[in-house]
């Protein structure tokens, strides 16, 4: 039975795994085996999908109506306007910047971080890849393992910030009756199921949940916005100044930027030849603008803070929920808001649990033979005790998670950037696509490899953290300016490229 290309027929014993096509080879009657079994027999009831890291033929497809084609953009709208955004909000008033400063920050640095997953979601209609898949057209079989337990850590990561924010939200709710850790448990399982049916129940979920966290959003704007301060100037000066706001870019880019490993996952089951120029607009705008809403809202409040002490005792003490709360009236209105504040978590984790999943399965061939639904567990097991051990130093954890995602990002980009247009022409009859399951006709992945390695360099010299301040970064201001990303940029991409060449003319792949 083939469904949009998201659903595969239940398999037998004699059927094993499709050589050539599928993930691997199986033992009939093991474990495995069986495991597999039952994810085939729940898609063939529940439409839970199986075999998702296959690619996804042009045949396997349908048309898509255009209110299909808006989930290009919506499916991140609702992932990315949630409460993680609106406390990314609050760090250009901790870095001391003005609010004038931080809404322009927050804006471009989420415009200009939002087109590299913008140009990755082009790859998945026209191959039919998941994004890890697609890598190894530039990274080989071996070295794309390091990007599959990035990619894999990184939406965990994400997870579990988005799991903390709405675990606040929820508290607060409860007037602190509920702890946080109930709060974390709950978002998780609620997350969990939703990414264990599969890509069908993401997209449909995913496609109407925006609509709820845009009205809260104007809703904080039209309560809170009078007392915004937007006539105190930042104390910073010179290289504090510069420091500080090459710090706010980086991680404002970072979360953008991160979903880069990720969004040709949500592309597979369009058309072969849809508008690529339609993708990239389209999903680069549907998460810009909506990070940029959230974040916006988190700046000026934030900046309210000066003026309102109660305020800021508030989201000193008790956390950003308790803050929401206290900002908002009649006081139940207020609940009700936070109450679905907390499902803000659910969209994200639900996205990032999905793809860590499928990033795992493509980590090594005995890993895609573990179904799915399994890797589905094991990621709320993780994205919990992550939750946990993060959840007193909210803000702490996002400057140096979000910052961190951004370096790699930024590598990730640079090389299938190059390898698309300098070295396959920008047009995807130069892939072999057919191979990308087989290691003898991949890239070697070598020139990626070193171009990487080095890229890493860069993050050392110029990264901004609390835990470690590169010696790049240390040279601006007081308490340095992150200089990572532009520096991991300059370095992947006077590597790649020769090496490249030089990969090409020595090992013909």
């Amino acid at each position: 039975m083939k469904d949009n290309g998201l659903r595969t027929p239940l398999l037998t014993p004699e059927d094993g795994i499709q050589p050539g096509r599928d993930s691997g080879d199986d033992n009939s009657g093991g474990i495995i085996f069986r495991l597999r079994q039952i994810e085939a027999s729940l898609d063939e009831k529940f439409g839970v999908e199986s075999e998702a890291i296959n690619r996804k033929r042009p045949e396997d497809r349908r048309l898509v109506t255009w209110h299909e084609e808006l989930n290009m953009a919506l499916l991140w709208a609702s992932a990315t306007m949630n409460t993680s955004c609106f406390a990314t909000g609050f760090l250009g008033w901790e870095f001391g910047l003005s609010l004038k400063q931080t809404i322009i920050i927050s804006i471009c640095g989420s415009f200009i971080g939002a087109t590299l997953p913008g140009f990755a979601a082009t790859f998945g209609a026209a191959t039919g890849l998941r994004q890890i898949s697609v890598s190894r057209y530039s990274f080989g079989w071996w070295p794309n393992k390091i990007i599959a337990a990035l990619n894999a850590t990184v939406q965990i990561g994400w997870a579990a910030v988005a799991c903390i924010t709405g675990g606040l939200a929820l508290t607060a709710v409860a007037d602190g009756h509920l702890s946080l850790v109930v709060g974390i448990i709950i978002l998780a399982i609620v997350s969990m199921l939703i990414s264990f049916v599969g890509l069908r129940a993401i997209l449909i979920y995913e496609r109407y949940a925006w609509i709820i966290f845009f009205a809260i959003f104007l809703i904080l704007f039209a309560q809170t916005g009078r007392y915004a301060d937007n006539s105190t100037p930042s104390s910073l000066k010179g290289a504090d100044l510069s420091g500080s706001i090459l710090s706010l870019v980086a991680i404002v880019y970072g979360s953008s930027a991160s979903w880069v490993s990720i969004t040709s996952d949500y592309y597979v089951h369009y058309p072969a030849d849809v508008s690529r120029t339609k993708v990239f607009l389209m999903t680069t705008f549907g998460i810009a603008i909506p990070t940029s809403i959230g974040m916006v809202a988190g700046c000026v409040v934030a900046s309210a803070l000066n003026d309102m002490p109660d305020w800021a005792d508030t989201y000193g003490n008790d956390g950003i929920g308790f803050l929401i709360q206290s900002m908002l009236y009649p006081r139940g209105f207020a609940k009700v808001i936070l109450t679905l504040l907390v499902l803000s978590g659910i969209n994200v984790n639900v996205v990032c649990i999905y793809s860590a999943a499928i990033a795992f399965q493509q980590f090594a061939r005995p890993c895609a033979l573990v179904p799915r639904f399994v890797w589905t567990l094991l990621c709320f097991f993780l994205i919990l005790a992550l939750a946990l051990g993060g959840r007193e130093q909210l803000n702490t954890f996002l400057q140096n998670f979000l910052s961190f995602l951004g370096y790699w990002s930024t590598s990730y980009f640079v090389i299938l950037f190059v390898e698309h247009y300098v070295f396959r022409k920008g047009s995807f009859d130069n892939y072999d696509l057919e191979a990308w399951n087989d290691p003898t006709r991949l890239p070697v992945g070598l020139a990626a490899l070193a171009a990487f390695l080095v890229g890493v360099i860069g993050w050392v010299l110029g990264m901004v953290e609390s835990w470690y301040v590169g010696p790049a970064g240390k040279l601006i201001g007081t308490n340095g300016g992150d200089l990572a990303n532009e520096l991991t940029f300059i370095a992947t991409l006077v590597i790649y490229v020769p090496a490249r060449f030089l990969e090409l003319k020595v090992l013909q792949r």
